[in-house]
C-alpha cells in the first residue's frame, strides 16, 4: 500500500511538473514578442540559447557521471550532436524567431504544431514506419483545419514572407524531432548532455549569422530581462524539469501534456497580446488541435509496442 502510494505521489509530481514546463514554454511565445519588439530576431535566439547552454554546460561538468558521458562520447556522437544543434537550434527556433517579428504568435504556433504531422510522413520515409490509417486521416483533418484557419487565403506580403519562414522551421524541427528520437533511443548519451552541448553548436550559429545580418543590438534592462528569464527559466530550469519528469512518465502522459501548449499559448496572446482570432480560426485551431493529439497518441502507442518487441528480441537473444 505504501509503494502505491508513494508511486502515485511521484507520478502526480511529474505530471505536476511536466505541466508546468508546457506553461513556461508557452509563455515564451508572449515574452518573445514582447521582446522584439527591441531585439533583432536571429540575435535574440542566439543570445538566449548561448546563455541557456552555458548554464546546462556548467551543470554537466559540475557532476561526474555527466563528465564521464561527454569524455567517452566518439566521432559518430559529436557530428549526431553538431548536426542536431544546427537543425534543432539555429535553423529551428531561428525561423520561429524571425517569423514571430512578422506574424501574430497564434499563427506562428498553430503552423508549428503541424510538425507532428511532418514527423510521420518522415518517418515512412526514414525509419521505415508506416503510418496507420487513422493518422493519415487526422493528418488530412489538421491540414484542413489549417486551411479553414487562413481562408480567404488574402496574405499580407510581409505575413507571407513570415509563413515561408516559419514553414521553413517546421521541416526543420520534423527533421530535428527524427534526430532526436534516433539519438536518445540509442541511450548512449544523457539527455541534459544532448540538450545542453547541441544547444552550444546551435546558438554559436545563430550569433554569428545575427551580428552578420543585424549588427550589435544596445540592450536595454528590460531586453536584458527578456533574455536572462527565457534562458534561465524557460529553457535551462523548463529542459531540466522535463527531463527529469519522463523518467516517471509514460510517453502518451507526456504527449498529452505536450499536447497542452497549443491552447496554452493560444488563450496567453488573447490575453497579453490581444490576438483574438475570429470564428473560421477558431474552427480551424479546434480542428488542428485535435488531430494533433489524437496522431500524437497514436504515434506514442507505436513507440510503446516498439519499444516493447525490442526488449523481447533482445530477451531471446540473450537466452540463446
Amino acid at each position: 500500500m505504501s509503494i502505491r502510494k508513494s508511486f502515485s505521489i511521484e507520478y502526480l509530481i511529474a505530471v505536476t511538473q511536466a505541466l508546468f514546463v508546457t506553461v513556461l514554454w508557452s509563455s515564451s511565445w508572449v515574452i518573445i514578442k514582447f521582446g522584439l519588439e527591441d531585439i533583432p530576431p536571429i540575435i535574440f535566439s542566439g543570445l538566449r540559447y548561448i546563455t541557456a547552454s552555458i548554464i546546462l554546460v556548467i551543470v554537466i561538468f559540475s557532476k561526474q557521471e555527466y563528465r564521464k558521458n561527454v569524455i567517452n562520447l566518439n566521432r559518430k556522437n559529436w557530428t549526431q550532436l553538431i548536426l542536431y544543434g544546427l537543425i534543432f537550434i539555429a535553423f529551428t527556433q531561428g525561423s520561429m524567431y524571425i517569423a514571430l517579428d512578422l506574424l501574430p504568435a497564434i499563427t506562428v504556433s498553430l503552423v508549428l504544431n503541424f510538425t507532428i504531422f511532418i514527423v510521420v510522413i518522415l518517418s515512412a520515409f526514414l525509419l521505415k514506419e508506416v503510418p496507420s490509417i487513422l493518422q493519415i486521416a487526422f493528418i488530412a483533418i489538421g491540414l484542413i483545419g489549417i486551411l479553414i484557419y487562413f481562408y480567404p487565403i488574402d496574405i499580407p506580403q510581409n505575413e507571407l514572407l513570415g509563413l515561408v519562414v516559419i514553414c521553413f522551421g517546421v521541416f526543420a524541427n520534423a527533421i530535428a524531432s527524427i534526430m532526436g528520437r534516433s539519438i536518445n533511443r540509442a541511450k548512449q548519451i544523457h539527455p541534459i548532455i544532448i540538450t545542453g552541448l547541441s544547444m552550444v553548436f546551435g546558438s554559436v550559429l545563430l550569433l554569428m549569422l545575427g551580428f552578420m545580418l543585424e549588427g550589435i543590438p544596445n540592450l536595454s534592462f528590460t531586453s536584458i530581462f527578456y533574455i536572462l528569464w527565457l534562458s534561465i527559466i524557460n529553457t535551462a530550469l523548463a529542459f531540466t524539469l522535463w527531463n527529469k519528469s519522463m523518467q516517471k512518465l509514460r510517453a502518451i502522459d507526456s504527449t498529452l501534456i505536450n499536447s497542452a501548449m497549443l491552447p496554452q499559448t493560444v488563450l496567453l496572446a488573447l490575453i497579453f497580446l490581444g490576438e483574438m482570432p475570429d470564428l473560421l480560426e477558431w474552427v480551424g485551431l479546434g480542428l488542428l488541435t485535435g488531430s494533433m493529439i489524437i496522431v500524437q497518441i497514436s504515434q506514442a502507442k507505436y513507440d510503446k509496442k516498439q519499444k516493447i518487441s525490442t526488449i523481447k528480441k533482445m530477451e531471446i537473444t540473450n537466452s540463446e
